[in-house]
């Protein structure tokens, strides 16, 4: 089955309702486009609601008139659950949940930036670790593990009860992940360890990794105790949400979870240094959100192929 899902395994009907975060532009925008145009009703969400309702306008003079937008931030439970309620009252259930909000937990000074000149795709591009203007900060990275771990977390742990309720053989859960979450790319045994034994891991224990890394990403200690070291709470956000997507399926056998890596694609997040489009980054999560019944969960999909958790492909691109 490709990207848009054959109608051979169509199970999703008119009204089969989709959530799709950080929405209003990028990998997000495209997801809710695409799965707008098999019928679906999906609820764009957005942190900026002025962001929002202009993506829905847009999708709206396109003819989609079964996108309706609801401000969602991922880092407030308040934000979370008024969502919830609202779909709750509104559906009923959820029949697709796809987390796509992230950010690069990047601290950015576009004017140091602008006054030398820099070419910031250099930094996506190249082996460099440090680009003037472009720096990694403990608190930007904090916020990156809370809005791309965490914030999936919270919506994943909110969602459950009207996901259980989907119409057609379980909800789907989508989590929009990345290579740079392949464990092969965390320097310490040790550390990739504790990720990879499922036969051990609890969430608990990823909260423990977190504090570790974060620790050790304040005092200065990260290359030392074997973390990455460049874009180090990104790569270790999307490490621990493939780890908890493997813990997801394993406890909720009547849903469908995996998680996704898009591609390299063209986003602000990399300042368009990517190699695909947002519609071609869109086909995995598109993909995954219309599993037809009896698919694989509990997988890590390098765009739309089974890939491997632990170890890179041979051709790499973030």
């Amino acid at each position: 089955m490709d990207g848009s899902g054959s109608l051979n395994n169509r199970w999703w009907k008119e009204e089969t309702v989709g959530v799709v975060t950080g929405a209003n532009k990028g990998i997000g925008y495209a997801i809710v486009h695409q799965l707008a145009e098999h019928g679906i009703c999906v609820i764009l969400t957005a942190r900026d609601e002025e962001r929002g309702k202009a993506a829905i306008k847009r999708l709206n003079d396109e003819g989609f008139h079964n996108v309706v937008f609801h401000q969602l931030d991922v880092q407030d439970e308040k934000s979370i659950q008024a969502l919830v309620n609202w779909v709750k009252e509104k559906y009923g259930k959820l029949d697709i949940l796809v987390n796509n909000a992230a950010i690069s937990g990047l601290e950015i000074d576009y004017d140091i930036l602008k006054a030398n000149n820099a070419n910031p795709t250099q930094f996506f591009t190249s082996l460099g670790n440090t680009m003037e203007g472009m720096s990694e900060t403990y608190e930007m990275g904090k916020e990156c593990i809370d809005i791309n771990y965490y914030g999936t977390k919270r919506m994943v742990e909110a969602f459950l009860p009207l996901l259980k309720l989907a119409s057609e053989g379980g909800g789907r859960i989508v989590n929009v992940s990345s290579r740079a979450g392949v464990l092969e790319y965390i320097p310490s045994q040790t550390l990739r360890q504790q990720l990879s034994n499922l036969n051990d891991l609890t969430e608990e224990k990823i909260d423990v990794f977190l504090h570790n890394f974060l620790k050790d990403f304040q005092q200065g200690l990260l290359e030392s105790n074997g973390w990455p070291v460049r874009h180090p709470a990104y790569f270790i956000s999307k490490a621990v949400l493939n780890a908890y997507t493997r813990l997801l399926a394993l406890q909720h056998s009547d849903l469908y979870v995996n998680c996704v890596h898009p591609g390299f694609v063209k986003t602000d997040m990399n300042f368009n240094a990517g190699k695909l489009s947002i519609d071609q980054g869109a086909k995995g999560p598109v993909k995954l959100a219309l599993h037809p019944l009896g698919s694989p969960s509990g997988q890590y999909y390098d765009q739309t192929e089974i890939g491997s958790f632990d170890i890179l492909p041979k051709v790499v691109g973030l």
